[in-house]
């Protein structure tokens, strides 16, 4: 994989990369771990579509969304049984292909990268821990330590954090969480579609493009960024 040309003048600085479905493939099973945690509590389980839209948003909101007839007292039990059959699938969860090179690559270009994501603190440090990703952003906002997406507070602490201004961020996710976080915080963003929405949400949405696969997204950052 050629490495990301230098541009000038560059037009980002700061790429803000969501986690689940952006940069690991781990959108169907967190739809079936979802899925999993209804029948365990006896309750009406979602479609595999409907699991999958809520990914991005933070847990409670997740839950409120696949289980709308719950009572409030339960979805601690909802929680903790989604918890449960998320965390024996998670060391199988694996980077998409050439994602790895192409952060690497990146990052030798120059550019700030950081992570928005909807997963808590502690699953995000598992996962970083487990993919060798710490040391490569140099800035990551999870939905525990502030307002979840599509609320802008993660990219307005992020920018606020590393200096830098909407006109300098790019947002790159697989939802239309992701998309609505970008514009609330008036940054732009790129969608990729081989996460948990289909290509014809994320492009009504006002992503600046949606592209296909890491190659694409590697391809329009080479000449977009």
């Amino acid at each position: 994989m050629a490495r990301v040309p230098e541009l000038a003048p560059r037009r980002y600085r700061f790429l803000v990369f969501d986690w689940d479905g952006t940069l690991v493939d781990s959108t169907t099973m967190i739809a079936e771990a979802l899925r999993s945690a209804c029948r365990d509590l006896d309750i009406d389980v979602p479609e595999l579509d409907t699991a999958r839209h809520v990914i991005g948003l933070g847990l409670v909101d997740s839950l409120r969304h696949v289980a709308p007839t719950l009572a409030p007292e339960r979805y601690r039990d909802l929680a903790a049984r989604y918890r449960h059959h998320y965390i024996e699938g998670e060391a199988a969860i694996p980077l998409f292909a050439g994602m790895h090179e192409l952060l690497a690559e990146l990052d030798r270009a120059g550019f700030l990268l950081g992570v928005a994501t909807g997963k808590s603190r502690a699953g995000l440090d598992r996962q970083l821990e487990q993919h060798r990703l710490g040391r490569r952003f140099v800035a990551t906002r999870c939905a525990d330590e502030g307002f979840p997406k599509p609320n802008p507070d993660m990219l307005l602490h992020l920018m606020r954090h590393m200096g830098t201004d909407p006109k300098e961020t790019l947002m790159i996710g697989d939802t239309t969480h992701d998309v609505e976080l970008a514009r609330n915080a008036g940054v732009c963003a790129v969608a990729v579609s081989y996460g948990a929405h289909p290509t014809a949400s994320l492009a009504e949405g006002g992503a600046l493009a949606v592209v296909h696969s890491v190659e694409e997204l590697r391809g329009w950052l080479g000449e977009n960024a």
